[in-house]
């Protein structure tokens, strides 16, 4: 057959032509996302839902009750329980973010107060998303009592879903959990879920505040301690709901000469802010204040 110059004559298509085209395209597409087994692709201008996941509750906090003990702290018995309360001690029912400085102490520092406390009979957990056993154990010579501390090494568990391994985990319930890091653990399981970043960080912060709440076998009141990752700048990484359900904000970081190291409270619920404690990770055995 001849080739024939296009003579710029041909009608353009019609509304309803495109119509037909666009949406046989979409089906072709949704059809194939099903056949690899992902989820349908859902557009930023979806509507929010119009419904209430739970009966509308209207609290009046005078009918409120808890027991008295939920609102002792949990003490380590170092000078650092006065950075997270007045009383002195680790509130319960919390969740703390730690942010700093690459290579500042951050694990350290928190694993030593995870081990005081455990040392001290609460029963803690640390689930760790960015070490192995190999790596730790370098630790727990250098800081023995990290070896009597409970962990979960979720990069053991490359063939389960991460969601279901942490629900397990903690369904018999912790007063203590140390998460490093929370944007690993996120990752993960957006990855295997195929969810989306909000929707991933969504699931972790419920889950938080299902723990707080004593959702849990033993109905424990979970305080969480979790290290986030920071930008290039050091600023926090995380979303505004995040934020809102983080009672405090502890900064690890460098002195302005890098010769020495404090923890510091940006945002505290619970106690003072802008107060610096130094620290060195010098000597074996413990972090000293």
């Amino acid at each position: 057959m001849a080739y024939k110059e296009p003579t710029g004559n041909r009608k353009p298509m019609s509304p309803e032509a495109k119509a037909r085209i666009a949406e046989a395209v979409r089906l072709a597409a949704a059809k194939k996302r099903e056949e690899q087994g992902l989820p349908p692709i859902t557009h930023g201008n979806t509507p929010a839902p119009d419904y209430i996941e739970k009966p509308l509750e209207l609290v009046r906090m005078k009918h409120q009750e808890f027991p008295d003990d939920l609102f002792i702290p949990m003490a380590t018995g170092k000078p650092v329980d006065l950075l997270f309360t007045n009383d002195g001690g680790l509130p319960k029912a919390c969740n703390f973010m730690l942010i700093g400085d690459p290579g500042v102490g951050k694990s350290t520092v928190s694993l030593d107060i995870l081990s005081d406390l455990a040392l001290k009979g609460f029963k803690v957990l640390f689930i760790s998303a960015e070490m192995t056993r190999i790596d730790l154990y370098g630790y727990v010579k250098r800081f023995p009592k990290f070896g009597e501390v409970d962990i979960l090494f979720i990069g053991e568990y490359c063939d389960s879903n991460p969601k279901t391994v942490i629900e397990e985990a903690l369904k018999v319930g912790y007063d203590v959990v140390l998460i490093d890091s929370f944007a690993e653990v996120q990752e993960a399981i957006k990855e295997t879920n195929r969810m989306t970043t909000s929707g991933s960080e969504k699931f972790l912060i419920d889950m938080m505040i299902r723990h707080n709440l004593a959702g849990n076998d033993s109905k424990t009141h979970t305080a969480f301690l979790v290290i986030q990752q920071v930008t290039k700048g050091g600023v926090f990484v995380g979303s505004n709901k995040l934020k809102h359900n983080t009672t405090g904000m502890l900064e690890i970081r460098f002195d302005s000469d890098g010769m020495a190291s404090f923890l510091m409270f940006t945002k505290n619920r619970r106690g003072q802010v802008n107060r610096k404690m130094y620290f060195s990770l010098k000597e074996s055995g413990d972090v000293a204040y």
